[in-house]
Formats: C-alpha cells, structure tokens, sequence
C-alpha cells in the first residue's frame, strides 16, 4: 500500500484549495504559448469593468507556472453584469522572454449577463497572433 508523503498531500490539498476557488470565483484567465506549447508563467492581466466614467480596474493578477489565474475578481467583491474586459500585458512578458511582438497588450472585452456563471477567458498567444474564445 502506497502512503501520501506530506510535501504529496500538501500539493493535493493545494490543488483542491485552488479548484475550489476556481469554482466559486467568477473569473478565470489562462494563458497558453502556441508556439512553444507551453504555459505562458508571468503575464501580468488586468480587469476592467466598463462604467458610465469609463473602464475602473477591478484587479491585476499574474500568470501562475501554469499560465493560469484561477480567481481573478477580487474575492468579497459583488460581481455585476455588465461589459468588463481583461488587458493581457503581453509585450512585457515577450520583453522579458528577449521576443519581440507585434502586440504589446491584448485586450479581450466580454460581456456578462448571469452572474452566476462561470467566465473563464483563454488566450492562445504567439508573438504575431492571438486567438481567444469562451472557455469553461
């Protein structure tokens, strides 16, 4: 019979406490290199809730080792329908990477009309191309 070592079980309850947030948090992110495969780790992402003032940034997170944010609205805060947006900063993470890029932001709106879904926003990026659709 196989035992859990304890650094084991404290990346499964790790996980777990991630998945969680996932499913109550409303908004996810995830980023994905098309041209090397691989998870794009350290991409800086705001959100943006368009009011009548304008957009009001609603939070800034960054990219996991996975190319992930798996909460990105701010936990406490009452999540609205409306149009809100996520700002990829994508020149800066290609800066870093020593790349260049034709676009220095990706902006991808959308629009929320139940707020008891889930908006899950990936990004499939390469430095001359993007593509991005409603996950779940």
């Amino acid at each position: 019979m196989k035992t859990l070592t304890t650094l084991g079980a404290a990346v499964l309850l790790s996980g777990a406490s991630t998945l969680t947030m996932a499913a109550t948090n409303p908004i996810s992110v995830h980023v994905l290199n098309t041209q090397t495969g691989n998870p794009s780790a350290g991409v800086e992402v705001k959100l943006e809730h368009q009011t009548d003032s304008g957009w009001e940034t609603v939070a800034t997170d960054t990219t996991s080792e996975d190319g992930r944010i798996s909460a990105l609205f701010p936990e406490g805060d009452t999540f609205e329908s409306g149009v809100y947006r996520t700002v990829f900063e994508t020149g800066d993470w290609y800066e870093a990477q020593d790349i260049s890029t034709f676009f220095p932001e990706i902006t991808v709106p959308f629009q929320v009309d139940n707020v008891d879904q889930h908006y899950h926003i990936p990004l499939l990026l390469s430095p001359y191309a993007y593509s991005t659709y409603r996950g779940s």
